[in-house]
Order: structure tokens, then sequence, then C-alpha cells
């Protein structure tokens, strides 16, 4: 059976490999030129993908990804039981803080970051 995976776009591989991992507090399952790969929780996970090799498999029929560096065009929403804790050190793992955690509408706690190619990042934790 296969995994079902969300797989970002990245300028740096290595880079956000890195911020990644300190993040989720966990080595990549898998770590090749071309794909990391991270297991979130069950049977869900996390690529990373640099934005030429994508580039070089879908071709010139959509732009390439590099042309949204820096514009949110996703959001993760990743559990965690100790939320500020990873928001105070996202400017260290190299992303950026945006809103602190804040009891939201719908029930949880989130506070909002970005990683080091402006993907929002959602830290929540369930009341």
């Amino acid at each position: 059976m296969s995994n079902n995976m969300i797989i970002l776009y990245v300028k740096d591989q290595q880079n956000s490999k890195l911020f990644y991992e300190r993040l989720l507090n966990q080595t990549p399952l898998l770590d090749v030129p071309g794909m990391t790969e991270f297991k979130i929780n069950g049977e869900f996970y996390l690529g990373l993908m640099p934005e030429e090799g994508i580039s070089k498999i879908l071709g010139e029929s959509v732009p390439h990804p590099k042309l949204g560096n820096g514009i949110p065009r996703c959001e993760l929403y990743l559990y965690f039981d100790n939320i500020e804790k990873r928001y105070s050190r996202l400017s260290e793992f190299g992303g950026k803080q945006i809103c602190p955690s804040e009891k939201r509408p719908w029930g949880d706690t989130v506070a909002y970051g970005t990683d080091p190619d402006g993907h929002i990042i959602a830290l929540a934790k369930t009341e």
C-alpha cells in the first residue's frame, strides 16, 4: 500500500531538510538527491523536492515553482504538544514567526510561521 504525502517544492533541499528535522524533531526516512521524506503520523508523509527537479518533470506546461518563492502557497497544519517552544525557535531553524499562539474560533490554539521557502506552518494544539 502506498502512503499519502504532501510534497513541498523547495529552493534548497538541504536547507529545508535541516529546517524540518529541527521542527519535527526527527531525521528523514528518505534523504536522497531529489527527495527528502518525513513521517508525520500514521500513513501520512511530508516530502521535500527541489524546485529544479520538479520543473524538469513538469516542463513548461506550468510556471516554474521558483516564481512563487516567498509567496504563501500552502499551509501545513501540524499538531504538537508544546507549540510555544517550537514557535519561539522557528527563526533559529531558518523560518519566520508570523503570529504567536492564540485560541482560534474552531477550538485549536494555533501559532503561524513560515519555513525557509515561505510555506505557511500552523503549529496547533487541541485544548
